[in-house]
């Protein structure tokens, strides 16, 4: 996803081992400054260079047994997801058959969520560099939680169904768009903090 320096952030772009550059930044879109300096026209073409850019992102819970006991069935697993960044707040709890309420989101949706978002922003990020223009992104992303090798239960893939709508004078070819999702993936801060696969049809 496209990320902003600030002020005391260093930001950190290279090419390989060998080629590196430091500069402090202060409001400086990333992605912008990628493409200003050192992108060509054919960005699919190139290996691309690498931002490394340190941030901090938090999320607050809160949660609440009140006058309920505390038997495995009897406590509620409702509580509430505070975001102090944009005052954004959301009702959460676990699944439905872990005891958890249906009008809320769980853990592992919003797993699902984040991967594919973050896997959206790339895309777009990567088209817009690419020189191809997006109209619509829409994707009915689902994974799926089963036992790994040591018999715990984990999200072993999310698969992506995103349709994407382009417009202009450069339409992606099939293998251009396989691309692009591709460089996507590869790029993508959250695909690259998991072991979950991630695919896409």
């Amino acid at each position: 996803m496209p990320a902003t320096a600030e002020k005391s952030t260093d930001l950190h772009l290279s090419r390989d081992s060998s080629y590196k550059i430091e500069k402090p930044t202060h409001n400086i879109c990333a992605a912008s400054l990628l493409k200003k300096l050192f992108l060509p026209d054919d960005f699919l073409s190139i290996n691309i260079y690498t931002v490394h850019i340190m941030s901090e992102h938090r999320a607050n819970l809160n949660w609440s047994r009140g006058e309920i006991g505390f038997g495995y069935k009897e406590y509620s697993r409702d509580h509430q997801w505070d975001f102090p960044s944009n005052n954004q707040s959301l009702k959460a709890s676990a699944a439905p058959k872990y005891l958890g309420s249906e009008d809320c989101v769980d853990p592992e949706e919003a797993f699902v969520a984040s991967l594919a978002s973050c896997h959206m922003l790339t895309f777009l990020a990567v088209a817009s560099m690419s020189g191809f223009v997006v109209d619509s992104y829409q994707d009915n992303a689902s994974g799926r939680l089963a036992p790994n090798e040591n018999k715990k239960m984990v999200m072993t893939v999310i698969t992506l169904r995103p349709v994407i709508e382009f417009s202009g004078d450069k339409i992606p070819t099939a293998e251009e768009l396989e691309q692009l999702h591709k460089k996507a993936h590869h790029e993508c801060f959250l695909a690259n903090s998991v072991t979950t696969k991630v695919v896409w049809e």
